[in-house]
């Protein structure tokens, strides 16, 4: 069976409780190029893309109590959520990941920010961590 290519990290997603002040913190230590403000309603999410070079941080804070960032802030606290590798084709990664036994979370791939396409793997599959694949 041929391996997934993996083409770059994009970005380390990071919950926050509070958006805006997690941009000023960062951006008080760092001199981000660039930082790019949305919602992706279907996740119940406000983020902030910080770019780092090619790769960013995306700051992710709930719009509502029950989306998976609250619950993820609720039960851990703020701090990392996922890591988003960028491959070339995101079916065909969760078909690979599925047929050596990880859990992948979606059946399809879902919409994610800047109408990506994103599926994640499930941390206990992966070593405690939150793996997205990404194609944009």
């Amino acid at each position: 069976m041929a391996k997934v290519k993996p083409l770059a990290i994009t970005h380390v997603g990071i919950a926050v409780a509070d958006l805006e002040k997690a941009i000023i913190d960062y951006s008080a230590l760092f001199d981000f190029d660039k930082i790019e403000r949305m919602e992706v309603g279907g996740e119940g999410v406000k983020a902030a893309m910080l770019s780092i070079g090619t790769s960013e941080l995306e700051l992710l804070c709930p719009t509502k109590e029950n989306g998976a960032i609250a619950k993820f802030i609720r039960e851990r606290g703020e701090g990392i959520h996922h890591v988003a590798i960028r491959v070339p084709d995101v079916v065909d990664a969760m078909e690979k990941a599925k047929e050596i036994g990880m859990r992948v979370l979606d059946e399809k791939p879902r919409s994610g920010a800047r109408s990506a396409k994103a599926a994640f793997v499930h941390p206990k599959s992966f070593h405690g961590v939150l793996l997205e694949f990404y194609d944009r």
